[in-house]
């Protein structure tokens, strides 16, 4: 018994917000997740990628909102009422990021994530970090930090400061 304890705190774990893209299960880290919440109307921003929806205003910050399904080369999903926007730090910037449903908050032992393969997952897996195996589902665990270039964070930030002028 003492084994299986010291296993156990030996064995790191990861916890994870689940959510999910069309038909497949994606986790990311919840230490860069800041708020989830419904998706509220969008301010569409002028000269953006297309993968950026626009703004939002989330108690006075104005947050760029960027739509997965757009950025991973996905069909635009449906506006249910499952749709989430989840609110996420990338290093200094916060971003929101839209997701069809927000699942569960998942602790997960490290040995259950295996890398990343090219041939199980819709995904470019550059965005990706492994696959979580659990008893039924698979769910794939994504660096947020990887699904912007640096370029792209920089026009981000840009797009903040220039709607920040416009209110201000």
């Amino acid at each position: 018994m003492a084994a299986e304890q010291a296993r156990a705190v030996t064995s790191e774990q990861k916890q994870l917000v689940v959510f999910r893209l069309a038909e497949e299960l994606y986790g990311v880290d919840i230490h860069q997740v800041r708020e989830i919440i419904r998706v509220p109307d969008i301010t569409r921003v002028p000269r953006t990628p297309e993968f950026i929806e626009g703004v939002i205003n989330l108690r006075g910050s104005v947050i760029p909102v960027l739509d997965l399904r757009k950025r991973f080369g996905m069909a635009p999903g449906a506006a249910d009422a499952d749709r989430r926007i989840v609110v996420v730090e990338m290093g200094e910037q916060t971003l929101g990021v839209i997701v069809d449903a927000v699942s569960e908050v998942l602790r997960l032992d490290s040995d259950r994530i295996e890398p990343p393969s090219p041939y199980i997952v819709s995904v470019d897996t550059q965005y990706i970090t492994g696959i979580a195996r659990l008893d039924d589902r698979l769910v794939i665990l994504l660096d947020l930090n990887r699904v912007l270039h640096a370029r792209e964070r920089d026009e981000l930030e840009r797009l903040e400061e220039r709607v920040a002028d416009v209110d201000g």
